[in-house]
């Protein structure tokens, strides 16, 4: 997990792309790659997968790394804004000409959208198994929102590092699912 979430981070560190770019450019653009590894870390402490941890710290670790994971979203697109606002508001209205614009717009919301399922789970009054379904389909956007949006970017991330990242990110999703059996909602004997 140090080496999946470390080298992506040390690869962008390095890229010649970072050259003449303002701090807030590079701490916007660090944001996004910090959110990548945060997806890696979110299906895995979900689905108890990470060794060491009990079900209760395994959950509250997905609490706070859900928290990190909007923090550096609005950290990574109020550095855009700060740096090309025309771009953002273009983005946001889904009218960027650059495709990979509208795949994290979308990752953005349904990322705001898991985070405030979270926080009024038990104001909503939802069944559980219901209300994990929407919880999980919002983060299932998230992730391949946040996937595609990453691969279509020529950026700071290094192209086998950032692969590499979607790669583990999907396949830690998908084993979080089949695990969790969240598509299941009929009651268990």
């Amino acid at each position: 997990m140090i080496l999946a979430v470390a080298v992506p981070i040390v690869a962008a560190a390095n890229s010649p792309l970072l050259a003449w770019r303002e701090p807030v450019y590079i701490v916007a653009g660090f944001a996004g790659v910090i959110s990548m590894c945060l997806l890696l870390m979110q299906p895995l402490l979900a689905a108890r997968l990470l060794p060491g941890l009990s079900p209760v710290t395994s959950r509250h670790w997905h609490r706070w790394c859900g928290l990190a994971l909007v923090a550096a979203i609005l950290i990574h697109v109020g550095g855009l804004w700060v740096t090309s606002p025309p771009d953002v508001i273009d983005a946001l209205l889904f009218v960027s000409p650059t495709p990979f614009s509208a795949w994290g717009v979308t990752a953005m919301w349904a990322a705001f959208g898991v985070a405030l399922l979270g926080f009024a789970r038990q104001r909503l009054g939802l069944r559980f198994r219901v209300w994990r379904l929407g919880h999980t389909s919002l983060a299932a956007v998230t992730i391949v929102g946040s996937v595609v949006h990453a691969l279509l970017i020529e950026g700071t991330m290094e192209i086998m590092t950032k692969w590499a990242l979607c790669a583990l990110v999907v396949l830690a999703s998908v084993r979080a699912l089949a695990k969790l059996r969240v598509w299941d909602v009929r009651r268990r004997a």
